[in-house]
């Protein structure tokens, strides 16, 4: 699906309604396996983010999504805030050429690997990123599918970012930025059912 600046803003403010609403939930996932700071961060990030939307005259997708990278680059600490800055700006970049939702989240995922050094299989975001694109690719995307990667997550032994120094302990415990990932993409498929 192609992406116009109305879906993408309205896909972004329905994102930062689950954050704000979920900000102590995605910091109490954060507590026994990172900083326990996620919630916080990720709040923090998505309410500047649809401050300096205000006002602005946004002619592109393109625009829209390098303004959200800046602001999370520059207002989220931890590792979420260059994470996700990274794959909204080379979604921006994608978006230049196309808004196709697909080559988008592509984007996003290639520069979330690059900055993280991350591969499918080590317990972060990576993982639902992965499997929410392939899930574009067959059109069988959808909330009950989120929902299982994000439990999935519990059986999977962190080997990267803060969670690995748990080793075993690791286990049995949901991926905050999974589940925050999860959060962006059901918003996505909720814009569209509108």
């Amino acid at each position: 699906m192609e992406l116009t600046l109305e879906i993408t803003r309205a896909w972004l403010s329905k994102f930062n309604e689950k954050i704000q609403a979920n900000k102590a939930y995605l910091s109490t996932l954060d507590t026994p396996i990172g900083d326990a700071d996620h919630g916080a961060n990720m709040a923090r990030g998505m309410s500047e983010t649809l401050k300096a939307f205000e006002g602005a005259a946004f002619t592109s997708v393109s625009d829209i999504f390098k303004k959200t990278a800046m602001t999370l680059m520059s207002k989220v600490g931890g590792a979420s805030g260059p994470l996700y800055g990274s794959a909204f700006l080379a979604m921006s970049k994608t978006a230049i050429e196309s808004t196709e939702m697909t080559e988008l989240i592509s984007s996003g995922l290639y520069a979330i690997q690059m900055r993280g050094k991350a591969q499918v299989g080590e317990k972060t975001m990576v993982d639902i990123w992965a499997a929410f694109l392939k899930d574009l690719q067959t059109n069988s995307a959808s909330k009950e599918k989120l929902n299982r990667y994000v439990e999935a997550s519990k059986g999977i032994l962190a080997t990267k970012g803060r969670a690995s120094y748990l080793g075993e302990r690791s286990l049995g415990h949901i991926d905050p930025g999974t589940q925050s990932s999860a959060y962006l993409f059901e918003s996505y498929l909720e814009v569209c059912d509108e």
